[in-house]
């Protein structure tokens, strides 16, 4: 087995120069949500112009939450506009992803 030393030393002489990064914290997005690396281990290797990152650890994953923010006023707008309770303004803004047209033409249509 090689030590570190050596290791390093071969590393250099092949144009390979990597040094650890002190990151209390990694986070990378997806489509699925956020795989969250609390305390890892980074390191940034050099090698011939492009730079890649190592990342060591146990990451969590943190869905994403599929829910729109609605607004008091979107809501609102629904209701004045259809005449429907809140609760169904509500439900049809998140069917419609926040879309106040959709959920306008949506709960219009029922009467």
């Amino acid at each position: 087995m090689m030590n570190p030393r050596q290791m390093q030393s071969m590393m250099r002489k092949m144009g390979i120069n990597q040094h650890d990064l002190d990151a209390s914290k990694v986070v990378i997005s997806t489509d699925e949500g956020d795989l969250v690396f609390d305390t890892p281990q980074v390191a940034k290797v050099s090698l011939m112009g492009q730079e890649t990152y190592q990342i060591i650890g146990t990451p969590t994953l943190h869905k994403k939450d599929s829910t729109p923010a609605l607004s008091s006023d979107d809501i609102k707008t629904v209701v004045e506009q259809t005449g429907v309770s809140e609760d169904e303004a509500r439900e049809s803004l998140v069917k419609h992803k926040g879309d106040i047209a959709a959920a306008i033409l949506e709960l219009g249509s029922t009467e």
